[in-house]
């Protein structure tokens, strides 16, 4: 039942800037920028799209892989995932390089200015998965760009069943690059912004695509999701949030769902309904592993949802 997740492991500094960027960033001026924000407020959080799954995934009960690399400053991670009972022997140190990190800092209008180091990730082809051993099912999230090739090349050859998520590496690849990934992969689970790019590129409808994978997942923030399979398209809906604190890794949580529900022979819409349920769960917390439901208040929150238990 273990579910291989190759993807990036991360550290995200988050910091609050208390005024707009707009009142420091002058329009003629932007060709000679040189300015700097106090930023009162700085928390740092694990992050990288293979924790966030992962770590969601443990929660439902599931038994997570990781595939990934870590720099030299990745200590504090692997003891992280050593206390979850996470296991982190497929994840490589690359002693020379620091782990991935994303520097986000956000004003008073919800306006970012993020900047991100790939650092490790650009090794992650070192890792092969055939080094994983057995596993049900695998997820190629956003990682290094030779990686996210050669793991789906790989899963593919060893005939693995994967979902091919591209998210924000998407734009590192071209329409006939995309297009080979989709006839490799399984499944295939995008947002709205990015199933309107892989459609742009690649020159194929969404039906288009579904019809060449045994489903299309396409997660719609607030209104829901839809899941393209056998020629049906199902509609998921969106469960209300108790208070919305943090979108960070809403969609890893979303997937974990999907890895789980794939994993343990639910019906799709069951699995949409969970998957949808546990980005709710995580969009009430600051960060992206931060909520520590147990598997009975998920199961409790999944009947008061939709009227049926898991």
């Amino acid at each position: 039942m273990t579910s291989l997740i190759c993807g990036s492991l991360a550290f995200d500094s988050i910091m609050s800037f208390e005024g707009r960027f707009s009142e420091a960033l002058l329009a003629d001026q932007l060709h000679k920028i040189n300015v700097a924000f106090l930023v009162p407020q700085l928390r740092r959080e694990f992050g990288g799209c293979a924790g966030n799954i992962a770590y969601n995934l443990k929660l439902l009960g599931g038994d997570p892989l990781i595939m990934a690399t870590i720099g030299q400053d990745g200590a504090p991670y692997l003891e992280r995932l050593d206390s979850l009972h996470i296991s982190r022997r497929c994840i490589r140190t690359i002693d020379a390089s620091y782990t991935a990190q994303a520097f986000i800092t956000t004003d008073a209008n919800g306006n970012q200015i993020t900047a991100f180091h790939p650092g490790a990730m650009t090794f992650s082809h070192e890792n092969k998965v055939a080094d994983a051993g057995t596993v049900k099912l695998a997820i190629v999230a956003p990682d290094g760009r030779d990686g996210m090739v050669e793991h789906a090349e790989d899963c593919a050859a060893r005939s693995v069943p994967f979902i091919f998520d591209p998210g924000q590496g998407l734009p590192m690849f071209n329409g006939a690059e995309l297009e080979h990934f989709i006839e490799l992969a399984t499944y295939v689970a995008v947002n709205d912004y990015e199933a309107e790019l892989l459609t742009e590129r690649t020159g194929l409808s969404l039906e288009g695509i579904a019809e060449r994978v045994s489903a299309l997942i396409v997660t719609r923030g607030e209104q829901g999701a839809d899941i393209f399979t056998d020629g049906q398209r199902i509609e998921i809906p969106c469960v209300p949030a108790g208070k919305v604190a943090d979108p960070t890794g809403c969609g890893d949580a979303f997937r974990a769902g999907v890895l789980y529900g794939l994993t343990n022979g639910m019906d799709w819409s069951t699995i949409g309904r969970l998957s949808s349920l546990m980005g709710a769960i995580k969009i009430e917390h600051q960060g992206g592993q931060n909520h520590a439901p147990s598997r009975a208040e998920i199961d409790d929150r999944f009947q008061q949802a939709f009227g049926y238990r898991l």
